[in-house]
């Protein structure tokens, strides 16, 4: 019966990673979405809307077989661990997709506007590093890496430092020149965007670390405060 459980438990966590390959990729067109929101390329942006609707199916499909597993067989405290850190990784990966086709949705509304370039850079830099981010924490959920985990989670420090700077760029170029404003509503929307990728890409870290050492603990950094 165990060795039934762990054949499908091997099939969910291909599963879960098949997921995170789709949503990476979505991160991958967020970086694209990103440069079309600052090339405002509507095309771009188009393709990934077009596509939206593959990561809540693949969810939906993780989600029913991880609950169905542990109805039917009863998993012991450690298959458990990886069981309920997938149903909730899951979450994590779907809202990161959610939040990437958002700022694809943004370019297609937002039209050519005044520019701030150091806020287009921030948010260029930002999509690089929730990017690689991502790639970190989902290798370190593969070879169960607590370490590599912690080290992602610190890193969302960065990903805060910069929404803070471009929100004062913002307010600041705003203030400068009135006629940025419009342009200027949606660096707020992307940047914030980011900011909570990177808070999502900290949750998929934490249960990294649920599921090696069983402690369920809540990964943050110092400059946390200063996003609210």
């Amino acid at each position: 019966m165990h060795e039934i459980f762990l054949d499908e438990l091997k099939k969910l966590n291909t599963q879960f990673m098949e997921m995170g390959v789709l949503v990476n990729d979505d991160i991958d067109h967020a970086t694209r979405a990103t440069r079309a929101f600052v090339d405002h390329d509507k095309k771009t942006a188009q393709s990934m809307v077009d596509d939206e609707e593959k990561i809540p199916t693949e969810s939906i499909n993780i989600q029913k077989q991880a609950l169905k597993l542990m109805a039917l067989q009863q998993p012991v405290a450690t298959d458990f661990r990886v069981v309920i850190s997938i149903l909730k990784a899951t979450t994590d990966l779907e809202r990161i997709g959610e939040n990437a086709m958002s700022i694809a949705l943004e370019t297609i509304r937002v039209k050519g506007n005044p520019r701030i370039p150091e806020v287009e850079e921030i948010i260029s830099n930002m999509t690089h590093n929730v990017r690689h981010m991502l790639i970190q924490v989902l290798t370190a959920y593969v070879q169960d890496d607590e370490k590599m985990a912690r080290e992602v989670a610190s890193r969302d420090s960065m990903i805060d430092h910069d929404y803070v700077r471009a929100r004062q760029l913002i307010v600041d170029g705003i203030e400068d020149d009135p006629s940025r404003a419009m342009a200027s509503s949606s660096y707020f929307v992307v940047t914030r965007l980011l900011e909570r990728i990177g808070d999502h890409i900290v949750n998929l870290a934490s249960w990294v670390v649920y599921k090696t050492t069983g402690e369920l603990e809540e990964l943050s950094n110092s400059t946390e405060s200063e996003t609210i």
